[in-house]
């Protein structure tokens, strides 16, 4: 599957080349930040949420994306990247720090979680750089635009593919992306968007996928089993050889696509896999479903699509094609609620909504594109400016019964100079605990197993309101007890533990957290 895309890339790609050698970025609409909820399969295993909660910064180079994580406390803190401008070779760099591990020549999200990535402004385009996804979870990387990564020839990243993901990933959603190429394997191409060694639980959604020899895969031989519940809906695959996805195993949910120009062979589901294709646009294409350049078979269930101009091989030992007269060979149950556009309005709403730059709409199942409200609140990235956050639950007097913080023991991320995380739980509200940052954790700890429900978290004389997001965090399990913002007093289900953390998430100014009480009831 090595033959080169290039003769049939026409126009746009001139255009392309221009841009890329002129080293500007193509005008384009105005960006917005992330929007809406995550879709299928990303729903499942506890949903997907990205940083939601978290800090807001902003990068325009790959550098300042890789200090971002970086600068975290942790590698679980909640954070949201806004980026502008292209990302490419010369501005990304390793970086390190204790919430990251990065690479240069690729964005690397390893061995981290709760992270969204989205463009904003003029938009995001990452020029001949991949996203590699790898031993994470909980990612979100929304309107961004990936173009031409090589995995030979010069500059090589993230193994040729656009976005990656491997070893046991769980739980990422991508959407209104694009993602192009330049030609084949022949001209140092790999695929769009690839899965594999344990990867399950991801969304593809609203996205635009061309110009490749390869879309994507779903495992990397057909002994890497392990990866599944994939969802694909409207997006627009066009003038792509293979692999619109190449299923090896699991299962996937495929529906609402528009697909355009497929050369040799479409959806592959081989060694196993199953696929649930409902209501999706084929054109002008070749081999859309079925098992190819293999005799492991694979399995599918078909409603609602429609074959505009879709040619069909002959079967062989091979190659197993589902037309010309597609029929379903299993079942596939869907745990989660959709709502399926009529095929035949597919071509115009994906038209609207698919890629990078689109506003970030979506449809609504009638066939009628709409833009989605924010999810939550975005804060600006800029210089904080001083405000007054509201308490989850003030309390104008400590809770009754005995602190359990005096005595006890206290650690955290990394300190402010000059302060000390015992004088959180030294009954003292003269001296206090600060993070390094603008974020940062401080933990009460005990030798035995103690139940606390009640919190109280009071800040220094001067710095009230400084305080911002936070999360409550079960020392042991990290399991999140609560969240919210603003000091005060929280409360949460009495839970026996020996460790509780609080986690500041979000600050104007420098918090300073006095006293850290803890309370049984």
């Amino acid at each position: 599957m090595g033959r080169a895309v290039a003769p049939r890339l026409g126009a746009a790609l001139a255009t392309a080349a221009l841009v890329a050698a002129g080293g500007a970025v193509l005008s384009m609409p105005e960006a917005s930040a992330a929007t809406g909820s995550a879709t299928g399969y990303a729903t499942q295993n506890g949903g997907t949420t990205g940083g939601a909660g978290g800090q807001t910064v902003r990068a325009t180079t790959g550098t300042a994306i890789h200090a971002a994580l970086c600068a975290r406390p942790s590698t679980s803190t909640p954070l949201v990247i806004e980026v502008e401008g292209t990302i490419n070779h010369g501005n990304t760099t390793k970086v390190s720090g204790t919430g990251c591990n990065t690479a240069d020549g690729v964005i690397e999200l390893k061995q981290i979680s709760n992270v969204t990535i989205v463009g904003v402004g003029g938009g995001a385009l990452f020029d001949q750089l991949g996203i590699h996804i790898r031993e994470s979870s909980n990612i979100i990387i929304q309107n961004v635009t990936v173009r031409n990564v090589k995995k030979s020839g010069s500059p090589i990243s993230n193994g040729g593919d656009a976005i990656g993901m491997e070893s046991g990933v769980r739980n990422v959603w991508v959407d209104h992306v694009t993602l192009e190429a330049s030609g084949g394997e022949s001209e140092g191409f790999d695929g769009l968007f690839d899965m594999k060694d344990n990867t399950q639980y991801v969304t593809l959604s609203y996205s635009t996928l061309r110009n490749s020899g390869r879309g994507g895969l779903i495992g990397s031989s057909e002994s890497d089993l392990s990866n599944g519940f994939i969802t694909y809906h409207h997006n627009l695959y066009e003038n792509i050889d293979s692999r619109a996805p190449l299923l090896r195993g699991g299962t996937a949910h495929i529906y609402n696509n528009h697909y355009v120009s497929l050369n040799e062979s479409g959806i592959n589901s081989r060694a196993g896999a199953r696929a649930k294709v409902d209501n999706n646009y084929f054109e002008d294409s070749k081999d859309v479903l079925g098992t190819f350049y293999t005799d492991a078979a694979g399995y599918w269930q078909v409603s609602g699509n429609i074959f505009d101009n879709v040619t069909w091989s002959a079967p062989g030992t091979d190659n197993n094609p589902a037309g010309p007269n597609p029929q379903s060979n299993t079942t596939v149950s869907i745990p989660y609620a959709y709502s399926l556009d009529n095929a035949s309005c597919v071509p115009a709403v994906v038209n609207q909504t698919a890629g990078a730059n689109k506003g970030l709409r979506v449809s609504d199942g009638s066939c009628s594109p709409q833009t989605p409200a924010p999810t939550t609140p975005q804060p600006t990235p800029t210089t904080p400016q001083p405000t007054t956050p509201a308490p989850t639950t003030p309390a104008p007097t400590p809770p009754a019964g005995t602190n359990l913080s005096i005595g006890a023991g206290a650690d955290g991320s990394s300190k402010a100079d000059g302060t000390s995380y015992g004088n959180v739980r030294d009954g003292d509200l003269s001296t206090f605990w600060s993070p390094a940052g603008a974020t940062g954790s401080v933990s009460v700890k005990w030798g035995s197993a103690t139940t606390v429900s009640r919190i109280a978290i009071r800040e220094a004389a001067g710095s009230a309101g400084a305080i911002g997001s936070w999360r409550v965090v079960n020392g042991d399990t990290g399991a999140v007890l609560t969240s919210g913002s603003g000091a005060g007093v929280i409360t949460f289900p009495a839970t026996s533990l020996k460790k509780v953390t609080f986690e500041i998430t979000g600050s104007t100014g420098t918090p300073k957290v006095a006293e850290f009480e803890t309370y049984a009831s």
